[in-house]
């Protein structure tokens, strides 16, 4: 099953990493760490709770502006 992966540099470093579909998070010291410990922890999600097949969701980028 395919599944989105969204990764954010952590400020204490490394990166947390979550997967919209299921709200799995997890995090590592490197991207590929954080990917593969997010990969296990959706798998368990995933098992527990089966996922129907609603389709992946559009993720996109937008501005807001802020008065300094």
């Amino acid at each position: 099953m395919l599944f989105t992966a969204i990764l954010l540099p952590a400020a204490e470093g490394g990166f947390t990493a979550l997967n919209p579909e299921t709200g799995s998070t997890s995090q590592g010291a490197t991207v590929e760490e954080a990917l593969t410990n997010l990969r296990e922890a959706t798998a368990l999600h995933v098992e527990e709770f089966p996922v129907a097949g609603a389709g992946r969701p559009l993720v996109t980028t937008f501005e807001v502006a802020v008065r300094a």
